[in-house]
């Protein structure tokens, strides 16, 4: 065993036969897959507490509301609060693993394990050319490189565009089957099984990683403990000015990776993963049987497992650049899909609520419940309160003031007025640690994208019973210019 690889129980990990099952987890493990979007138990919960509140409307509808926005004002409050801390320690020494060039070309080149890469891509021919290149420009020993190129098996195009191609040594094709879940995960669980290397990283078709990203995650995990089986590095956009919605989508990133997430790792808290350059160890990755086919954010959900099993994600100061969605149809689309994973993640893990806060830790509990339900939670009610708003400002029902009496009504402007400070102070210091200067302007306009948040939010709700395991593909290949 190298120093890469993880000490482990072997008993922990599944048979190596298991791992031809793309489906593994939900068939050996069904309590921690989104298959079943809600167990009977769950279902009950709902039933029974809308029962309950249907019930107190009809019997004193007032009291209801008031305690509505009661609730609701001290929720925007921790919330509020919640990103101001983490911004705090985004700027702390723990928050960040920072390897220098000496760092990286101190591990000799002999010594440098296997590293695995997995491209899962689904009618993308037009990225394929550029991929290929990106990746083998990799500060990477050739010989070292393992990447497979995850196809669907009826995916002509792509699979044609992959065929004109000579491909570089270490670069193969896997192909999916197509069976339901039609899902990104069910890929990379198929590539799991044939991957060759001690370390692994998922990278999607559009990526363009720094050339130096791998040299500096094996340099990480080198100097890491046993525990930290994931690094995550950062992600942000090779086209943040194309147009208004990439502004604010580049904005978001910047909050989000830059701030937000070196938070809580600074914390050595339970850190959701980004979609893509995500490294694992592979045994451990292996132990947990893989990501979950069912699960349509399946990252987010990946990164709470591996907490749950006492391992750890560290931020690796790497970046990743990705083509911003600049069409607002299918970026609806893409938010509607994670804001629906964040909804399946947080049911999946609250199916034992006190089990789950004793293998997160108390802390650990808190940064789920907040980092995970409560962003879908501040999205849905959102446009409660604007309506509210609206309503006092056109017609002054006296309604509103049953709602809102003195102190109620003192949180509440209290918390509109440092709410909307707070988010787009982050946006606008997140592009500022971006170096995006030219688009800090755009985070006083945040409000008009949390609009589109929200709307995505509902339609991620409704989807969640309609067509729970739909994957709603993002379109790329629409910034033909080339990466800065």
């Amino acid at each position: 065993m190298t120093a890469y690889a993880r000490e482990r129980d072997p008993a922990a990990a599944p048979p190596a036969e298991l791992l031809e099952d793309p489906l593994a987890l939900s068939r050996l493990r069904p309590e921690l897959s989104a298959r079943t979007p809600m167990t009977r138990a769950q279902k009950t919960g709902v039933a029974v507490l809308s029962l309950g509140v249907l019930a107190a409307v009809a019997l004193n509808p007032w009291a209801v509301g008031r305690g509505f926005v009661l609730a609701s004002t001290a929720f925007y409050l921790v919330f509020t609060l919640y990103k101001l801390a983490l911004t705090r320690l985004s700027v702390a020494r723990a928050a960040e693993l920072r390897l220098t060039p000496a760092d990286c070309a101190a591990l000799p080149e002999e010594e440098l394990p296997v590293y695995s890469i997995l491209v899962p891509m689904y009618r993308e021919p037009e990225s394929l050319a550029g991929l290929v290149a990106a990746l083998a420009a990799m500060d990477y020993p050739k010989d070292r490189l393992d990447v497979q190129l995850l196809l669907e098996e009826d995916d002509d195009e792509t699979r044609a565009a992959a065929a004109a191609i000579e491909l570089p040594p270490g670069f193969r094709i896997t192909l999916a089957p197509p069976s339901l879940p039609r899902t990104k995960p069910k890929a990379c669980n198929i590539g799991l099984a044939r991957a060759r290397g001690e370390l692994l990283v998922i990278y999607d078709a559009e990526d363009r990683p720094e050339p130096d990203q791998l040299r500096k995650a094996a340099a990480a995990f080198r100097t890491q403990p046993p525990e930290v089986v994931c690094l995550q590095c950062k992600l942000n956009f090779y086209n943040p000015r194309q147009n208004l919605l990439t502004r604010w989508f580049a904005a978001e990133y910047a909050s989000w990776f830059d701030l937000a997430l070196p938070g809580l790792s600074a914390l050595g808290g339970l850190i959701p993963l980004g979609g893509t350059s995500n490294h694992f160890r592979v045994e451990a990755l292996r132990a947990l049987l893989g990501w979950d086919a069912w699960n349509v954010t399946e990252d987010c959900d990946l990164g709470v497992r591996l907490r749950r099993r006492g391992w750890r994600t560290r931020m690796l100061d790497s970046t990743t650049w990705e083509e911003a969605c600049s069409s607002l149809h299918f970026w609806i689309r893409q938010r509607t899909r994670w804001l629906k994973g964040y909804i399946q993640t947080w049911l999946v893990h609250m199916r034992r609520p006190l089990r789950l806060w004793r293998e997160l830790g108390a802390a650990n509990f808190l940064h789920f419940q907040v980092m995970i339900g409560g962003i879908v939670l501040s999205l849905l009610i959102n446009p409660i309160f604007w309506a509210m708003a609206a309503a006092w400002f056109v017609f002054r029902p006296i309604e509103l003031m049953i709602l809102f009496p003195g102190p109620v009504f003192l949180a509440s402007a209290f918390c509109l007025f440092l709410g909307n400070f707070t988010f787009v102070y982050v946006g606008a210091l997140g592009c500022y640690r971006r170096r995006y200067y030219d688009l800090v302007k755009y985070a006083f306009a945040a409000p008009l994208y949390w609009v589109l948040m929200s709307y995505s939010a509902w339609r991620a709700f409704g989807q969640f019973f309609s067509n729970p395991f739909h994957w709603e593909k993002t379109r790329h290949g629409l910034f033909r210019a080339p990466p800065d």
